[in-house]
């Protein structure tokens, strides 16, 4: 990618150029975003359901990386509510 090209885009080029998913999204639409490192990812089988699927498709090359982001926001989420930790136990009570 070529850095100075992009940070020197303007706001009209940025939106010209932008995949439609990523248009007219709300103002606020980006503000619990977490960075996320990548890490080693791990092939598995999985049955989804076929509308599941054939929306996921439907949205473009590496819709496998969308449905894993989908999947860590959720665990993101119940982790925050829960106290199961990554290894999906919950921690020992201490008397």
């Amino acid at each position: 990618m070529d850095w100075d090209k992009f940070l020197n885009m303007t706001d009209e080029e940025i939106e010209r150029t932008s995949p439609p998913e990523l248009r007219n999204l709300p103002d606020d639409f980006w503000d619990d975003a977490v960075l996320v490192e990548p890490v080693v990812k791990t092939p598995i089988s999985i049955r989804l359901d076929e509308d599941v699927l054939d929306w996921f498709r439907r949205s473009g090359p590496r819709y496998q990386s969308r449905i894993n982001a989908v999947l860590r926001s959720y665990m993101t989420r119940v982790q925050k509510h829960t106290n199961v930790s990554r290894s999906g136990r919950r921690p020992r009570r201490t008397a």
